[in-house]
């Protein structure tokens, strides 16, 4: 195909985005975002001040799919000239055609997740290139849409795994890991970019490497393996010398999992894991074709906290999955309370189209997944309620997200415990100290005072 270029001497062209869905698709915008900056063009902040719109979609769950088919919607009523790509992309309907096209045909473009390549051709193509790429102006770390202090770095794309419930693999593939090498370079070039938390996520971490039979790369002439644990002792040894966070998401309880939580206990990185454990009896787990049996994870939960007191486990949950009786939702409740997860989600099974479980026999009706939903939220709070007590007293490093001037009424911030968006927050009181200020992007120790509901009260010094 050729590329059209613009006019020398003509305006920029802008180009109007969009991201919706989780951190992998993040990732993907800030790919986008950093090739459109490479080139010449400039964002624009409103589709009708945008001389196209890129809209990068999630098609996870029916909410997730109902939110972007609206957005791309309005983007199309608001600016009539359309790309779209991510997970919806890669959807179709029951007759088998493209979803996306079937909504909304005007769309100028459709391409799956982790497409910059297909992205870019199709705004080529209807957005000439300006005539001077201005790549000075890109930062080494490229165009990222979250604040300066914190960033995801994803390690491979796509999964192995064949959960009943999910059709990621069928939109993102098969896992794929990246070159090592790769990794530890992004992950630097973020650190001097002035990130003091780095987020590692994918759609299976603990499988890093698996793909590629744990060969082993180099980086900085040093041979390192293609497996988790090289991996996070290796940015646990980078993030060592800014000053900064390795926190740990998507993690499946694999048994080679136990040898990241020394690491932990050493400080090399957060003790912290998001865990997508989904459900705890083994029947159920087994309905799922998920990899790991409650009773295996209550074992490694325990194993986890005898090697590091300190470690926080995150995890989601399903309640009313197809077959689910009320005893085997009694002994997901069990488990949470037994397990003590510190910070527990829960959503209420809902069928997504190409899903093998919409096949599976004895559906739970709507109204009672939905109450069993509540009532796991109530039981997981009230566990995530008591553990936020026992902090109050304590003293914690908290990294600052928000401290309008210079904090000197409070701010906002974060523990090693909780994860941008998903956990909670610490609410930071005005200082003590009236020198004390808060610098967003800054750590700062503060004493807990107090539990609020998912959030912690701290006074900084």
């Amino acid at each position: 195909m050729i590329e059209t270029v613009a006019t020398p001497g003509a305006a920029a062209p802008k180009v109007g985005f969009v991201s919706l869905g989780c951190p992998k698709a993040l990732t993907d915008s800030e790919l986008i975002l950093t090739q459109l900056s490479a080139e010449g063009y400039q964002t624009s902040k409103t589709f009708a001040g945008a001389d196209l719109v890129i809209v990068n979609t999630c098609g996870f769950i029916d909410d997730a799919v109902r939110e972007s088919l609206d957005t791309i919607g309005e983007a199309l009523a608001e600016n009539g000239k359309v790309i779209v790509t991510g997970c919806l992309g890669a959807r179709t309907g029951d007759d088998g055609d493209n979803l996306v096209r079937k909504m909304h045909p005007s769309v100028l473009a459709v391409t799956g997740p982790h497409a910059t390549h297909e992205v870019m051709t199709a705004v080529h193509l209807h957005l000439p290139k300006p005539h001077d790429p201005f790549v000075d102006l890109v930062p080494a770390q490229g165009i990222k849409l979250t604040p300066r202090h914190y960033a995801y770095l994803k390690i491979s794309e796509g999964c192995n795994h064949r959960c009943t419930f999910c059709i990621i693999p069928s939109m993102r593939g098969d896992l794929v890991s990246r070159p090592i090498g790769d990794v530890l370079t992004e992950a630097r070039k973020l650190f001097e970019a002035g990130v003091k938390e780095l987020l590692v996520v994918s759609q299976d971490t603990s499988a890093y490497g698996v793909d590629m039979q744990y060969r082993t790369g180099f980086w900085d002439g040093k041979p390192v393996k293609t497996r988790m644990l090289d991996l996070v002792r290796s940015l646990g040894e980078l993030a060592k010398g800014y000053g900064a966070w390795v926190r740990l998401h998507y993690v499946y309880p694999y048994p080679h999992v136990d040898e990241i939580i020394p690491l932990m206990a050493e400080g090399l990185c957060l003790p912290y894991l998001d865990v997508p454990l989904q459900h705890s009896h083994p029947d159920v787990l087994k309905r799922m074709k998920r990899p790991a049996s409650g009773e295996k994870n209550l074992e490694r939960i325990a194993r986890w906290r005898e090697l590091c007191p300190e470690i926080v486990v995150r995890s989601t949950f399903i309640a009313g999955f197809p077959g689910e009786t009320e005893a085997e939702f009694q002994h997901l409740l069990d488990f949470v309370q037994e397990a003590q997860i510190d910070r527990a989600g829960c959503f209420a099974f809902s069928p997504v189209q190409g899903a093998a479980a919409n096949a599976l026999d004895n559906p739970v009706p709507t109204e009672v997944r939905e109450e069993r939903r509540a009532r796991f939220m109530a039981v997981a709070e009230a566990v995530s309620a008591e553990k936020l007590r026992q902090r109050v007293g304590a003293t914690m490093q908290v990294l600052v997200d928000s401290a309008p001037g210079l904090g000197k009424k409070g701010g906002v911030g974060r523990s090693y415990a909780d994860a941008p968006e998903i956990d909670g927050v610490v609410r930071l009181l005005p200082p003590e100290k009236i020198s004390k200020t808060l610098k967003v992007g800054e750590f700062t120790k503060a004493r807990i005072v107090a539990a609020e509901g998912h959030d912690l009260l701290a006074v900084p010094f």
